[in-house]
């Protein structure tokens, strides 16, 4: 079976702001990242961090499912998306609910797949993709 590690990160200059989201998707070998194998951003305009926080799900997803990626494990520094995608916490904004719903139809394209949440220092990558295409787009 395929399987990736992918770090995902969205983040606006105000909340909201100028927003972006990026993912970074490496090859796993005996539980061993390997190579990058993907890395996606988007801009997203004007938008809050939480909505930025989810479509980084969703466009690295999207990049996964292309990958054809079998076993993912995704790690996000968001709290509050981990605890709601693992079923802890409702999703209760509606904007929210639909990246909710994508990140929902996505998942099911993956034999395995497991949120975890990490400290902010761990998933230095992603953020740096987030930093960069808002300076970018500046």
């Amino acid at each position: 079976m395929k399987r990736a590690r992918m770090y995902a990160d969205g983040g606006s200059r105000g909340n909201p702001g100028p927003a972006a989201s990026g993912a970074v998707i490496y090859d796993l070998v005996d539980g061993e990242e390997r190579e990058i194998l993907s890395e996606v951003t988007k801009f997203l305009g004007n938008t809050t961090n939480n909505q930025a926080e989810y479509m980084a799900i969703v466009i690295g997803l999207r990049a996964a499912k292309k990958l054809e990626i079998e076993g993912l494990d995704v790690r996000l520094d968001s709290e509050l998306a981990v605890k709601q995608l693992n079923g802890q916490y409702k999703v209760r904004h509606p904007e929210i609910a639909k990246r909710y719903a994508e990140v929902y139809e996505l998942r099911q394209h993956f034999r395995e797949i497991r949120f975890s949440h990490i400290p902010r220092e761990k998933n230095t990558a992603a953020d740096a993709l987030v930093n960069k295409e808002l300076d970018a787009q500046a």
